[in-house]
């Protein structure tokens, strides 16, 4: 009678995992899964977004206002520089001087402050002025508007009058009598005052001014008028004695030419 041989109960382990090897003929196959595809989808890029169509346009149109504004800038500074060289060239070629005013004569037939006792002042004047107006230019001929005449005593206005409108040629001189009066003109009494002073001395101040508007030609260039005042200074007059004018100090008088731009309602010279 033989033994049998029972097989014992517990499996056997032979430093595998405790899984039974595969059966004689089939293949081994990989315990472990599949691994899985990586996903294309990268978390940290930016998601896209697309730009609206009022973002584009505004950039385009700040982008054309910085064009104009640039090409506008451009353009004028070249006007600028052309003018300059041609206002340069103009200079070089003709060399242009200002008009030239000087004042031969001026004799003064009345000077009469009447002071009223209900402080009423009054001022009589009459003067006589001769004038002379010289161009010294060989390429420049002056176009003038009629002049308004002014004379006055330390800021006190002592006679208005008027010169008529006339053209100036290449290198000539003009002879002018205007006569400067003022009828009964009412004074305040600061004007009273400083007037009174300087009629006591034996030669008080006396300056003439003159405003107008001038165009100038030069060969075939014409320019647009502009605004000049000429400021005659260093006059000494008397007070005449009589019926009998006297004849004011003139061999010290000094003519200034200085233009005036008006821009809006300001003057500046």
């Amino acid at each position: 009678m033989t033994d049998q041989v029972y097989p014992s109960s517990k499996p056997t382990t032979n430093g595998t995992n405790g899984t039974a090897p595969p059966p004689a003929g089939t293949a081994a196959t990989n315990s472990k899964p599949a691994a899985t595809k990586s996903h294309l989808y990268n978390p940290t890029r930016q998601h896209y977004r697309p730009q609206s169509q009022y973002h584009r346009r505004s950039r385009s149109n700040r982008n054309l206002c910085c064009c104009c504004c640039f090409w506008t800038i451009l353009i004028l500074l070249a006007l600028a520089l052309l003018a300059s060289i041609v206002g340069a060239a103009l200079y070089i070629l003709y060399r242009p001087h200002r008009p030239e005013f000087s004042i031969t004569n001026l004799r003064i037939a009345k000077m009469k402050l009447a002071i009223s006792p209900d402080s009423t002042s009054h001022l009589t004047s009459l003067l006589n002025l001769t004038l002379i107006a010289k161009n010294p230019n060989n390429h420049l001929i002056f176009y003038y508007d009629p002049f308004t005449v002014t004379s006055l005593s330390n800021s006190v206005q002592i006679g208005n009058g008027s010169l008529p409108a006339f053209t100036s040629d290449k290198k000539n001189e003009t002879s002018f009598r205007a006569i400067i009066l003022s009828d009964s003109q009412d004074l305040d009494t600061d004007s009273v005052t400083s007037l009174r002073s300087d009629l006591k001395k034996k030669g008080f101040p006396i300056k003439i001014q003159m405003d107008t508007r001038v165009k100038l030609k030069m060969e075939w260039l014409k320019l647009k008028k502009v605004g000049i005042r000429v400021t005659c200074e260093g006059i000494k007059g008397f007070v005449p004695n009589g019926k009998s004018p006297s004849v004011a100090s003139v061999s010290d008088t000094k003519c200034k030419v200085d233009l005036r731009v008006k821009v809006w309602k300001f003057t500046f010279s």
